[in-house]
């Protein structure tokens, strides 16, 4: 019974030391990712709004090349199924 007694005892102390170590592991690692923070060069307000223009503006041209293409080929393919057709008619 005293033995039992003796390892809670001392096992305590270890519990609560781990659980504090933790807990300084985490500051810690608050306070480095804060200062990581701190090193960012932010984009200005007026970058950002010339940057998501250019991604809207390309992305707008791109699926309209894309149309574009896509009528192309289906003008194709139609074209090639109604000459299969007159072949075969």
């Amino acid at each position: 019974m005293d033995v039992k007694k003796n390892e809670q005892t001392a096992a305590a102390p270890s519990k609560e030391r781990e659980a504090l170590l933790r807990s300084w592991k985490l500051q810690e690692f608050v306070g480095e990712i804060k200062e990581e923070f701190k090193k960012i060069s932010w984009t200005s307000a007026e970058e950002l709004k010339v940057y998501t223009q250019i991604v809207v503006g390309a992305t707008f041209f791109f699926g309209i090349g894309i149309y574009i293409l896509d009528l192309i080929i289906q003008a194709v393919l139609n074209g090639l199924a109604a000459t299969i057709r007159l072949i075969g008619g």
